[in-house]
C-alpha cells in the first residue's frame, strides 16, 4: 500500500478528478514549498552580496551606481518577502481546507489558473471584478 502523499513525478491535477482532492492538495503543497524554498535561496544570496557591496567606493558615479544596485536589490527583497507571505497564507488554506476556493464567491478557482499562481485567492472572474473596482476608486 503506498502512503497518502505519495505523487507521481509527471502527476498534474486533472478536471477529471474530484476537485481538491488528497493529491491534488499535495501537489499545490509540494509546488507551494519549493517556490517558497528558492525565494529564501534567492533571498539569502541576495544578503551575502548586500553584505559583500557594503564597502567604501571612493569614486562618486560608482557609488552612485552602487546605491541604486543596492536599492533594487533591497525592493526585490521585500517583494520576495511579500510572496513568501503569501505562500504561506496558501499553505495555511490547505491545511484548513479552505485552498482553491474563491474567497468572493466560494467557487472553484480553475487548476489552470492554480498551477500557474498557486497563491491565487480569487477565480479569474472574481479577481477582474475586483481589479476594474480598484480602477474606479483610484480614479476618483
Amino acid at each position: 500500500m503506498k502512503p497518502q502523499n505519495f505523487l507521481p513525478e509527471d502527476y498534474r491535477p486533472a478536471e477529471d478528478e474530484p476537485f481538491m482532492n488528497e493529491r491534488q492538495l499535495e501537489y499545490f503543497r509540494r509546488k507551494l514549498r519549493a517556490w517558497k524554498h528558492e525565494l529564501q535561496e534567492q533571498s539569502a544570496e541576495t544578503l551575502e552580496g548586500l553584505q559583500d557591496s557594503a564597502r567604501n567606493v571612493p569614486d562618486i558615479a560608482d557609488r552612485a551606481s552602487e546605491e541604486t544596485d543596492r536599492a533594487l536589490e533591497l525592493r526585490t527583497r521585500d517583494r520576495q518577502r511579500k510572496l513568501v507571505s503569501k505562500i504561506d497564507a496558501a499553505l495555511r488554506r490547505i491545511e484548513s481546507g479552505e485552498y482553491g476556493y474563491c474567497e468572493m464567491t466560494g467557487e472553484p478557482i480553475s487548476l489552470k489558473r492554480l498551477d500557474a499562481r498557486p497563491i491565487a485567492t480569487m477565480t479569474l472572474e472574481a479577481q477582474e471584478r475586483h481589479e476594474r473596482r480598484e480602477r474606479v476608486h483610484r480614479d476618483d
